[in-house]
């Protein structure tokens, strides 16, 4: 049996060294081998989140911990602005919907980018908003939103929390939650944390934290006041993800054998660059342009008179190469380059040729061997330096 090669946005592929870690023994979850389990761990995943604030775990999805973001911080019938460049921006439109907030909407065309310049305007005739909500990396298209810049409007024109979806990026580019200002970043395990999917990761601002503790609605697994409670004896409310836990750390392992994060977010960039550049040597468009390009993911264009559908069946049965499709109105006009987490040039030129041999079976007009050549050329610039 080939192995799959996996280059999705998530799930993504799992480092042998985190899947041994998985396997320990099981231990309790009261017990003080799991409290040194926890407060070591969640203080070395910090620097990933750029903060000093504590990590909260959360045993579920990334929109479990979305879904706590707003519901710990906005009351029915409160204000918010959602900032929205795609599918997965829409999800906290619907979960404030859902608690009955007044959403008003900046919705930007999928595969551009909010600027500030943007988000600036939208709330200049906006008076009441209690909390402002961003993805950061947008999974569907491909986006980096700006969260620096959009961070530093909303603390400057209004008193409303900015509430930040980090799910498909963090842990492979660069965030800096305390100097820029966000009071709530949400990440998954899945994507670029190299993990299984089942955790949750979010980080909460003392001012976040003084909303959270007058907020009225109402939570019982969500509550994150339970969370930072039991947080502080080195534990969670619930049962957690201990496996994962134990994964985690060795995560922080491997991110420290690279040379730290900043090494971390490095290879990310550079991964993005070849495939972006294998992709123009194939002549195949690219939805985003690059000062908003994903260092995670990379949306792509279907090849010129390609069935896509077709094309992706192709390449995962006969190559065993599995990219993603598009979602919503893309779907069927994209598909999905994953390059986050336990990802290496090595995949990167590996999962371009054997695109090129797809595209040869299906009578592409290109130069063969250009889009590897394309992605080696960045490759070995950046060894250069």
């Amino acid at each position: 049996m080939y192995p799959n090669i996996l280059r999705h946005p998530g799930p993504t592929p799992i480092p042998k060294k985190v899947q041994l870690a998985m396997n320990q023994d099981m231990i309790s979850h009261r017990s003080e081998e799991f409290v040194q389990l926890y407060r070591e761990t969640t203080n070395r995943v910090k620097p990933i989140f750029g903060t000093k604030q504590e990590i909260i775990l959360i045993p579920s999805g990334g929109t479990a911990a979305l879904e706590a973001a707003a519901v710990n911080t906005v009351s029915p019938g409160e204000e918010v602005v959602v900032i929205t460049v795609g599918a997965f921006g829409n999800y906290f439109v619907s979960i404030c919907e859902k608690y009955g907030f007044k959403v008003h909407k900046l919705e930007k065309p999928w595969g551009e980018a909010c600027t500030e310049e943007e988000l600036s305007e939208f709330l200049k005739p906006l008076t009441n908003v209690k909390a402002v909500f961003a993805t950061y990396n947008e999974t569907s298209t491909g986006i980096l939103n700006p969260v620096n810049r959009l961070a530093q409007v909303v603390r400057t024109q209004t008193d409303a929390l900015f509430i930040v979806d980090g799910v498909s990026c963090i842990g492979g580019a660069p965030a800096e939650m305390d100097q820029w200002g966000i009071d709530i970043l949400v990440t998954g395990s899945q994507k670029a944390m190299m993990l299984p999917p089942g955790l949750a990761l979010l980080s909460v601002s003392d001012r976040a934290w003084k909303v959270i503790e007058k907020n009225q609605t109402p939570s019982y697994y969500l509550n994150l006041l339970s969370y930072r409670e039991w947080a502080e004896k080195g534990m969670t409310p619930n049962t957690p993800a201990v496996s994962l836990i134990f994964g985690l750390s060795a995560v922080c392992d491997l991110i420290e054998e690279e040379g730290g994060f900043s090494q971390t977010v490095t290879r990310h960039e550079l991964m993005k660059n070849m495939v972006r550049q294998a992709m123009r040597a194939l002549s195949i468009g690219l939805l985003t342009a690059d000062e908003y390009a994903s260092p995670t993911i990379t949306a792509i264009k279907a090849p010129e008179g390609l069935n896509l559908g077709e094309f992706l069946g192709h390449l995962k049965k006969k190559y065993h190469l599995d990219f993603a499709g598009g979602l919503g109105h893309l779907q069927g006009k994209i598909f999905r380059f994953g390059h986050m987490g336990y990802c290496f040039p090595s995949d990167i030129l590996q999962a371009v040729s054997l695109l090129e041999a797809g595209l040869q079976d299906f009578n592409y007009s290109f130069e063969p061997g250009a889009g590897v050549l394309a992605a080696q050329k960045v490759f070995l610039a950046a060894q250069q330096k």
